[in-house]
């Protein structure tokens, strides 16, 4: 058994510790930490176990980060803020000498660059200390990377193309909010588009490629928007076979709309203006007056659906498998709290800090989640919450 230290208390965050909470065989002490202590406190006032501890920690700050890890003496960071800090979180570690796990890739607070080439310069510093960091262990990325990783080892000789389609068929019932923060929502969404094209990455306009796909038991058809994600660049690295690789995402027109009067009015920029005497961001005050992605959770009901489908060749023959979850907001929310956007966040995080501290995914370095044996990963999740269909052939078409 060991214990864990959790940086980030927003709805990802957590489920992490009530999933953590659920496996007492693995995680024999948790302390939840974040800027605001009192959101700690609310979470673990809701789980009500004496195996978790709250803190405060300004996870911006490389020595206060050092000295909480020092002082709780955890086996495993896993780091939920915001991706901002994955850098300053990452330096603590390997300060306080501690194994590190992640579920989004650095980016800089000042341009919406999502790249892991900051992250992947630290492996020869974890390395040499001994320590492991793993990144991504999320579900887009992080799960989406375990089933390529499945294709590849068991349905494909060779991956050729990849189409990573996430959905959310739920209904919030709001205007317009956002599943998870703001202003990393929108980020990542108004951000150009890049795929990856016979050993090239082709950039387009943010959403400008739209396609119509049919999603299995009766999601349905739902529109879905090409866009960039940070898990390709570290596929089609890791799995050079790759020729083309894609993200698709599922908006609404609702969404959109209100996406595009946002953007028309300057509300999304992520530059400085000046106001009244004092400098703000835009993106900033946006997220302050959306509502809170926490406070959804009651409201959301339907379903997500997110999978990969792999293309390539199996004995000569081309063939495509399609691997995928599927996920019921109600009941993520019965359990934990939470909506599924967090849910299907949370329990991969988990599951790779089991990975990590079990042994069974666990070598000098930094590591992106394809790296390692899919099955052992897959064996866990499933029973955690988030089961996946495989379905070979079939009729999915080609995006």
């Amino acid at each position: 058994m060991s214990k864990v230290l959790i940086i980030g208390a927003g709805g990802v965050g957590g489920v992490v510790v009530h999933k953590c909470a659920q496996r007492p065989d693995i995680f024999s002490s948790i302390t939840l930490a974040s800027r605001t202590r009192s959101k700690c406190d609310a979470i673990a006032a809701e789980i009500k176990s004496s195996v978790i501890k709250t803190a405060q920690v300004d996870a911006d700050n490389v020595p206060e980060l050092t000295a909480l890890i020092r002082q709780e003496e955890p086996k495993l960071v896993i780091n939920v803020a915001l991706p901002y800090q994955d850098l300053t979180i990452m330096d603590a570690c390997l300060e306080a000498g501690v194994d590190y796990l992640d579920t989004a890739n650095y980016e800089p607070l000042d341009t919406a660059k999502f790249e892991y080439r900051w992250q992947w310069d630290y492996q020869e510093r974890f390395r040499e200390k001994g320590l492991m960091a793993l990144l991504g262990s999320g579900f887009d990325p992080g799960m989406t990377n375990v089933y390529t990783a499945l294709a590849a080892k068991n349905y494909l000789d060779e991956v050729q193309e990849i189409d990573i389609i996430d959905a959310n068929a739920g209904d919030h019932g709001q205007p317009f909010a956002t599943n998870f923060n703001p202003e990393i929502n929108i980020r990542e969404v108004t951000a150009a588009c890049r795929h990856w094209e016979n050993g090239n990455w082709v950039e387009s306009g943010a959403l400008a490629t739209k396609r119509t796909f049919d999603f299995p038991e009766g999601v349905g058809p739902m529109n879905i928007y090409r866009m960039y994600h940070e898990e390709m660049e570290s596929l089609v690295k890791h799995i050079p076979t790759i020729k083309k690789a894609q993200f698709w995402m599922t908006f609404s027109d609702n969404y959109l709309k209100h996406l595009e009067v946002l953007q028309n009015v300057g509300m999304t920029r992520i530059d400085e203006v000046e106001y009244n005497g004092q400098k703000i961001v835009p993106l900033q005050f946006l997220k302050a007056v959306l509502p809170d992605p926490g406070s959804l959770g009651p409201l959301t009901k339907g379903r997500t659906c997110i999978g990969v489908i792999a293309r390539g060749l199996k004995d000569g023959q081309r063939k495509q498998v399609y691997i995928y979850n599927i996920c019921d907001h109600e009941k993520c929310y019965a359990e934990v709290n939470s909506q599924a956007i967090s849910y299907t966040t949370g329990v991969p995080a988990v599951v790779g800090g089991i990975m990590m501290l079990t042994g069974k995914w666990h070598k000098p370095g930094v590591w992106n989640m394809e790296q390692f044996d899919p099955q052992p990963f897959l064996d866990e999740v499933g029973p955690m919450g988030l089961p996946h269909v495989v379905v070979e052939g079939g009729e999915w078409p080609v995006l």
